[in-house]
């Protein structure tokens, strides 16, 4: 009978043996077959298939776990919703491995916190912020009070058999720790599609793979990687609507409110876009907003015309985006609902600042220290401070205190931010009936319609498939 053996090298898979293996390739260096360290579990299986005897006791070098189980006797139960379990049962049946996309603040950590459960070895998690590492281990800390939770990133090199750490620390260590736990987590797994942080997933042999998202679709179509990156597809998926129906999350209504800009800034506005346009012009570039502008930017680090468009195309979205009108408009949302938690998204942090001083809201931006962000998440939770004001840091994965209206003053057509906006409201409400809202204020005669379209289209599917599903 033939015989290989494999060996983990740096991030790769190395086969000894005179045997032909699909997964992997000749080294010309080693004169020995090559594979990524994610096509380990494939490599195994289709030696057992084939029928090949192998030695892999050099693949793997876990870290040593003790017996991981959630403690019960200190009251911290999990009892799972009926999704919840479904999903869990779906990647057990898929060899525990493939993604679940559900809405935000419908429990996609607890699903991690049981899949480590399951596995029951050492596993690692992998988030994209600071924040977010220190959320689950907050929670990992909470459900495992007898075992240490390691850090990696932020200032801590901490490994342990339960181990958090973030996407770009993992990326600079995934070549020396890729054989070091059975179960990875790929927390917003959206972000591992990027060109450098999918070669963590390349790198790690982990034969269990979990991959968490409210959205799973990105718009350079590099979603399409995923089930290699993550050993398998979907295999569990709700939407937000499914959930509502079941009283899981808040059901929800968008409300969308059109603002006329001040006469000099319509002015400013089209004399700014008018430059962009007569630049794509004079470029050759198809007014095709998206593409046109990707396109410039490629352009811009030779071309003057596309500097000098692309400068104008964001002076003229920067104006429609935070129109004075817009501030007034607030101003009246917020007086006609005075008393619900409300949450006001921005674009900018200028206009964060802005608002901020206007209304006296406490604001959360990239720049604010972990200690003023804290203060104003727990005041909100409290009930100390009724409106929080936030451009882009409150969008993903930071566990945010319920509220019941959200306020779009300015945004991007990314479906993913609307969506995880969205999500932010659709927390349970004490009175079931009680719809959490929406609230998008648009400059007229400007770019900005194509935008809130977007969006539109962007719930639009989400809709459809819960109407589909119904």
């Amino acid at each position: 009978m033939l015989k290989v053996a494999l060996r983990y090298d740096n991030g790769t898979i190395l086969i000894t043996g005179n045997v032909h293996i699909p997964f992997a390739s000749l080294d010309p260096r080693t004169h020995s077959l090559r594979a990524e360290g994610l096509d380990y579990q494939n490599i195994i299986e289709y030696l057992k298939r084939s029928n090949i005897e192998y030695d892999d006791n050099k693949v793997l070098d876990l870290i040593p776990s003790p017996n991981i189980s959630i403690d019960e006797t200190n009251s911290q139960h999990i009892s799972l919703r009926d999704y919840q379990k479904k999903a869990l049962d779906n990647w057990s049946k898929a060899a525990k491995r493939g993604s679940v996309v559900l809405p935000t603040g419908a429990g996609k950590t607890v699903i991690g916190v049981k899949a480590i459960e399951m596995v029951n070895s050492a596993s690692i998690v992998i988030v994209p912020t600071i924040d977010l590492m220190d959320q689950w281990t907050s929670v990992l800390s909470k459900y495992f009070p007898y075992i240490r939770i390691g850090n990696l990133g932020g200032g801590s090199d901490d490994i342990q058999a339960i181990t958090v750490t973030t996407y770009d620390s993992a990326y600079l260590r995934a070549s020396s720790l890729g054989n070091k736990f059975s179960l990875i987590i790929f927390d917003e797994l959206h972000h591992l599609a990027a060109p450098g942080y999918r070669s963590i997933a390349e790198r790690f042999a982990s034969p269990f793979r979990l991959g968490l998202t409210a959205t799973i679709e990105r718009e350079d179509n590099l979603d399409k990687d995923f089930p290699r990156l993550v050993g398998g597809g979907i295999v569990f998926r709700a939407h937000a609507g499914d959930l509502a129906r079941d009283k899981h999350l808040a059901s929800y209504e968008i409300e969308r409110r059109h603002v006329e800009m001040l006469p000099e800034e319509i002015q400013e506005y089209k004399k700014n876009f008018g430059v962009y346009q007569v630049a794509l012009k004079k470029l050759g570039v198809r007014m095709n907003y998206t593409g046109a502008f990707r396109r410039l930017i490629m352009m811009s680090g030779r071309n003057a015309t596309a500097r000098e468009a692309i400068l104008a195309r964001n002076k003229a979205m920067y104006i429609a985006l935070n129109s004075r009108s817009k501030i007034e408009e607030l101003r009246k949302i917020l007086s006609e609902n005075k008393g619900l938690k409300t949450i006001i998204f921005t674009q900018h942090n200028k206009l964060v600042f802005d608002i901020s001083d206007r209304f006296l809201i406490p604001f959360i931006t990239h720049k604010s220290s972990k200690g003023e962000r804290q203060d104003a998440l727990n005041g909100f939770r409290e009930g100390r401070y009724n409106a929080l004001v936030t451009s882009k840091v409150l969008d993903e994965g930071v566990d945010v205190p319920d509220a019941e209206l959200g306020i779009i003053v300015s945004g991007t057509g990314s479906s993913r931010e609307f969506i995880q906006r969205l999500g932010r409201l659709l927390r349970p409400k004490p009175d079931s009936n009680k719809k959490a809202k929406l609230i998008e204020i648009i400059s007229l005669g400007t770019r900005e319609i194509g935008t809130s379209t977007k969006r539109k289209k962007a719930l639009n599917k989400v809709e459809e498939h819960d109407n589909s599903s119904s």
